[in-house]
């Protein structure tokens, strides 16, 4: 493939890495006046970490790795101990974020989209043979409706919801984009582990030089820079840290890193230390946005969300106090971080333990711009950051999981503090009971115990499956 030569982003003035950290080191918070702020639709910057461990950031009880912008967010709004998201990997977490409903309904996007543009799963694999890989602009609905209202939608970082030009993210409404279009990138050098250069400006590829995290914070902040005061602005910043590569963000290598086919483990290598360092330098990043946020006198008009999108691979991170690890449904694959800040509507500095699921965001979103789902598509996702500012108390809901990759597949259901999850695996077939409440970190299976309740979570997860049949679906399905 050949690439533009280097182009500058259209918002283009970048500040530099001692700006950042300069920036990184301010804890004024901002003094809305709630009725200002309850007047207007607010901005909303959405920022979304890449497998992220629960248990690697400071406010979640990290002990190890200081996140003190991160957790400055989260003491000056809403932070979350029940948040998961839709899916244990990628593609599927934010297919739910962009559409505000179960990824099943798209159809293929149940697992992440391999790079190149791979399927992993049946149904995925047949999508791509047709080209047809990816997320549907006619399945989105968050961007779509957000540009229709007059926001400026722009967004920085990982799309991973397909390669194709029918799927890039122009077609679902963002304004600008650069992308990382696959699961993974080498941090300097944007390629995938084959070494396929991944990095694109809108609808074409592109080259810049530049640790990943930095050039998505460095956009971010011209971008903010920029926006006219009279306009509404979306800004979705997607990084990939702190995913592998484990690159320091300080000792760019000579060459590109590119694994084989066959063998991509030193792709996956890593110790605590980078981890380390890449976390802080995503932190750093975040600090850098509240920080222009406060000099450009916007933070008081702006929602700002912080979450990730699964949970953290067995390589040098934690999901602590959870069990288990990205790509499976036990806790440690889908118990996340999140928490939200939106000056004069949230309370300031509260963490709320009800049940919340990616999707939530998405239309927790679209309610604070006054707008509704198109007719015929109701959202899956509840306003859950509008239940709390408006001091509801939360609802009782029951959340579901199917994840597929090979003959594999996960599916999950919890209903209150019950969480009945199964695995198929090449005619292996295991299943778990399990009470949060008293037993979070699912050490205890009650699946001889109380047959009964597995029983009645069963036929909620039959129920569900028929509910969420994909728009798209392979001839004899």
């Amino acid at each position: 493939m050949l690439l533009a030569p280097p182009i500058r982003f259209k918002f283009a003035v970048f500040l530099s890495l001692a700006s950042a950290a300069t920036a990184s080191t301010r804890a004024e918070e901002p003094s809305p006046s709630p009725t200002t702020v309850a007047a207007q639709r607010p901005n909303v910057v959405l920022i979304v970490a890449d497998n992220l461990g629960h248990g690697d950031l400071s406010c979640y009880g990290c002990p190890d790795i200081p996140t003190p912008n991160i957790d400055r967010l989260a003491t000056q709004g809403v932070r979350f101990t029940n948040f998961y998201a839709n899916g244990p990997e990628c593609s599927p977490t934010r297919t739910a974020l962009l559409t505000g409903r179960y990824q099943q309904r798209a159809g293929g996007l149940e697992c992440a989209l391999g790079s190149g543009n791979v399927g992993r799963y049946d149904d995925a694999i047949w999508l791509a043979g047709q080209r047809q890989l990816g997320l549907p602009p006619s399945e989105s609905t968050l961007i779509a409706l957000l540009k229709q209202a007059g926001y400026r939608t722009a967004g920085l970082g990982k799309w991973h919801l397909g390669y194709e030009q029918h799927f890039l993210p122009p077609q679902h409404g963002f304004d600008y984009f650069l992308a990382s279009l696959g699961g993974t990138i080498d941090y300097f050098y944007h390629n995938e582990p084959d070494g396929t250069p991944a990095l694109y400006e809108n609808n074409r590829p592109i080259r810049r030089d530049g640790y990943f995290t930095d050039l998505i914070t460095d956009g971010a902040i011209d971008f903010l820079r920029k926006q006219p005061r009279n306009e509404p602005f979306f800004l979705y910043l997607p990084y990939t840290a702190p995913s592998a590569p484990f690159q320091h963000p300080d000792r760019q290598p000579d060459r590109p890193k590119i694994s084989t086919a066959w063998d991509t483990s030193d792709w996956q290598a890593g110790t605590r230390d980078v981890l380390r360092a890449i976390i802080q330098r995503l932190d750093r990043g975040v600090g850098a946005v509240l920080q222009t946020l406060d000099e450009t006198d916007q933070a008081a008009t702006t929602l700002v969300i912080f979450c990730s999108d699964n949970g953290a691979y067995p390589i040098a991170a934690s999901n602590a106090p959870f069990r288990g690890y990205a790509s499976e449904l036990f806790e440690g694959g889908i118990h996340v971080a999140c928490m939200a800040r939106w000056p004069g509507r949230l309370p300031r500095g509260v963490v709320d333990d009800r049940l919340g699921m990616t999707f939530d965001l998405s239309a927790s979103i679209l309610a604070a711009a006054g707008l509704e789902p198109p007719a015929g598509r109701q959202l899956d996702g509840i306003d859950i950051l509008g239940q709390i500012a408006a001091e509801k108390p939360a609802p009782s809901r029951t959340l579901y999981w199917r994840a597929r990759r090979a003959e594999r597949t996960w599916k999950a259901v919890r209903d209150g503090d019950l969480k009945y999850l199964s695995r198929q695996d090449a005619g292996q077939f295991d299943e778990w009971l399990f009470d949060l409440a008293r037993d979070p970190s699912e050490k205890s299976n009650l699946i001889a115990a109380r047959p009964d309740d597995v029983n009645r979570l069963k036929q909620l997860l039959a129920a569900w499956e028929q509910d969420v049949q994909p728009a798209r679906k392979r001839p004899g399905n």
